[in-house]
């Protein structure tokens, strides 16, 4: 009745306002202004853009969120933090969004979440890992979806602290992501193994990667093991040349991200066997959840889902959850009540927002690699709830910025 009431009021008041009802039913879609690396990150970014496409599509074709369509404005930031908060301050003032979302990279994240915090609208960062976003520099406006680099780091040392090695090394971009992601592996390694000792450490620029020199001063050091935090073509250009000089011959590595399709499939023949890595093993996974996303993904897109599609489609639903508890869009609302224990649905299962650190509880797989038929696959791999990876609420609280 009230589709066909407003449907009957709009025709009556056609020529006389037409302007205004097509700017009423612009401003009742529920716009959500989203800047990403698509540019400068496009294996990963690409398909997160594809899994934001489909929850969208799913959300408005059911009814969308408290009865509004969803709208998400999208924009490039070519992996530069200048660029992101200029878009950023456009689709507030010129594009009018609700609220922001997005990001790749740790120090766009954390740009984005300050800009957000001095215009008082919520950020809801997608995949940057670094932990300050929800911790030292935390905010009442910020909220992040994917596992951190603690939590990373945290799934990755039971397996790391049963390896026969003591003498390990690292290598990580220079930026605040891999500087975090090394800090936490340190940190944790040493308290679940205090016999452990790091010997080297290798710090690349990110996108810059001098393979051979970082390799051969690796295998100087004569380690039992190796920390790995390269991703990208940085990873592959990395696994090249170790697997040339012979770096990882008789030697563990344990790896973020490493698992991931987007990052596991350039590498194809040249996979390393047996590192302990996280991802997501796509080609294996039986769970309902897992399996109806997947077979949605392949019949809008016609391929395979990435950890970059996981990202862009539990993000949308975690935003649509919150905004759904909240009542509507409004600051104020979302930042008290709307997302702080919300859950949403994601192809990992269940999730929620954490109120005490504005953390989702999203977790990840942890499992090794493996060569099969010419191409890289995770192997014996299982899933960490999120939940599980963070520390106590009296350590969070002490580590929360406000």
């Amino acid at each position: 009745m009230k589709i066909a009431r407003r449907t009957l009021l709009a025709s009556a008041a056609a020529t006389l306002a037409a302007p205004a009802i097509v700017r009423a039913a612009g401003a009742d879609k529920i716009r959500i202004g989203e800047i990403n690396s698509y540019t400068a990150v496009p294996a990963f970014t690409l398909p997160y853009r594809n899994g934001w496409m489909l929850a969208v599509e799913q959300i408005n074709a059911a009814g969308g969120v408290l009865g509004r369509q969803v709208e998400v404005i999208s924009r490039d930031d070519a992996g530069r933090p200048p660029d992101a908060t200029r878009l950023a301050g456009e689709l507030l003032d010129d594009q009018k969004v609700d609220l922001l979302a997005g990001g790749f990279l740790s120090n766009i994240g954390l740009a984005l979440s300050d800009f957000a915090k001095q215009r008082g609208k919520i950020f809801v960062a997608g995949e940057p890992l670094t932990d300050a976003l929800v911790w030292a520099k935390g905010n009442r406006t910020c909220f992040r979806l994917r596992p951190s680099t603690y939590m990373q780091a945290a799934m990755l040392v039971p397996d790391a602290a049963k390896l026969p090695a003591k003498r390990w090394a690292t290598v990580a971009p220079n930026y605040e992501y891999g500087q975090s992601a090394v800090k936490w592996f340190k940190q944790l390694l040493a308290a679940a193994r205090p016999d452990v000792e790091f010997v080297a450490e290798q710090w690349p620029a990110l996108g810059k990667i001098d393979a051979g020199a970082t390799v051969a001063a690796l295998a100087e050091a004569k380690p039992d093991a190796i920390f790995n935090v390269t991703f990208g073509a940085d990873l592959t250009n990395f696994v090249r040349q170790g697997n040339t000089r012979g770096l990882f011959e008789g030697r563990s590595v344990v790896s973020v991200l490493t698992g991931e399709p987007e990052y596991l499939d350039p590498l194809a023949e040249e996979t390393p066997e047996g590192w302990i890595v996280t991802g997501y093993p796509v080609d294996s996974v039986t769970d309902a959840a897992n399996t109806a996303f997947i077979a949605a993904y392949k019949a809008k897109f016609n391929e395979t889902p990435r950890m970059g599609s996981v990202v862009g489609y539990a993000l949308i639903h975690g935003i649509a959850a919150g905004i759904a508890q909240a009542g509507g869009t409004g600051t104020d609302a979302l930042a008290d009540k709307g997302f702080p224990g919300a859950g949403f649905a994601t192809p990992f299962g269940k999730a929620l927002w954490r109120g005490i650190d504005h953390q989702s509880t999203l977790g990840t797989y942890v499992g090794k690699t493996a060569l099969k038929g010419g191409r890289g696959t995770m192997v014996d791999w299982r899933y960490v709830d999120g939940a599980s990876a963070l520390p106590p609420d009296a350590v969070v609280a002490k580590l929360r910025a406000g």
